[in-house]
């Protein structure tokens, strides 16, 4: 009876120490690393403090030396010095992940610079910004993190706009840049499907960020060091204070749809989130405008009738 009691006391002891390693081991393979470029504020934080916050281990890039060590502060959360306009950091950051031994599930491409003002004002310098930040950026970084997100299955999510389908004047190449995104996720989504990587894109309206105020300080620094004068649409910006964001939404909403986006089994291919009922309005009624102005007076027309049809179709897809 000694014998068989001490047995059991022993099986007790053993499941005991084993169940706690057992149990970090399944949250350790729950948890996914996932990098956020622009990670500094705005929906980048967000979306870096929500997926550490349910677990997952985020590489935060960011380009300054105060906002990677604030970022460091956040539990699961590892900074990495990333200006997606520098191929030498973008090897550098790969170099560190890779070291890191954890893999890579998903990729954010999040970093983004808007440039205002009517198009024929805009500078060359101020152009190529615009398109080194928000097109050659995500081409850059997904390119060079691609091997590493296939080896893991895993995702790729851009964060896009609704500038993306809709172009107001005085924002001509942030437009520019965001349509550039449509066609960089469509393409990229179906080369990556056989790979197992799924691609998508999360197009948000306006919330609160510093993106506008970046770009219009930055502008205006720029012209006063050229000694340039502010145009007076540039002037009348300045007075009301265009480019502060402070007064829309915490982008909350858009984090949701990223978690989506990387996490749903049955995720989408693009994202629309805004804040109101007329962004959303102006947006569908835009891409609406569009079909229809490429329908209009060409030999293979659809009637109203086959536009229904089209677009029942689509909202109703037959899957096999």
């Amino acid at each position: 009876m000694k014998s068989l009691k001490w047995l059991v006391l022993s099986i007790i002891s053993a499941v005991l120490v084993v169940a706690p390693v057992a149990m970090a081991a399944d949250v350790q393979e729950d948890q996914k690393a996932i990098l956020v470029t622009g990670a500094s504020s705005g929906i980048g934080l967000k979306v870096t403090q929500d997926l550490a916050a349910a677990g997952h281990f985020v590489y935060a890039g960011a380009r300054k030396e105060k906002d990677l060590k604030a970022l460091n502060e956040i539990p699961n959360v590892q900074s990495i010095r990333l200006d997606v306009t520098v191929q030498s950091e973008i090897d550098a950051a790969v170099a560190i992940v890779t070291a890191e031994g954890r893999g890579l599930y998903g990729l954010v491409n999040n970093a983004g610079v808007a440039i205002v003002g009517p198009m024929m004002d805009v500078s060359d310098d101020d152009f190529h910004f615009q398109m080194n930040v928000n097109v050659y950026g995500p081409f850059r970084v997904t390119k060079a993190f691609a091997p590493l997100i296939v080896a893991s299955q895993g995702r790729i999510t851009t964060i896009g706009s609704i500038a993306g389908t809709v172009s107001p004047a005085g924002l001509g190449p942030y437009c520019m840049s965001k349509h550039a995104m449509e066609a960089f996720t469509d393409a990229l989504a179906a080369e990556m499907e056989p790979q197992g990587v799924v691609v998508n894109i999360v197009e948000p309206g306006n919330y609160k960020s510093k993106i506008s105020a970046s770009a219009f300080n930055r502008m205006v620094t720029e012209k006063v060091a050229a000694g340039v004068e502010l145009t007076e649409a540039q002037k009348a910006m300045q007075d009301r204070g265009s480019n502060d964001r402070s007064q829309f939404k915490d982008p909350d909403e858009v984090s949701d749809a990223v978690m989506l986006a990387l996490f749903d089994e049955n995720s989408k291919l693009r994202y629309m989130v805004v804040p109101n009922q007329g962004e959303a309005a102006f947006t569908i009624g835009k891409a609406v405008q569009e079909l229809v102005q490429l329908n209009e007076d060409q030999p293979y027309s659809y009637d109203r009738e086959g536009l229904i049809k089209l677009l029942d179709e689509a909202m109703n897809p037959v899957t096999e």
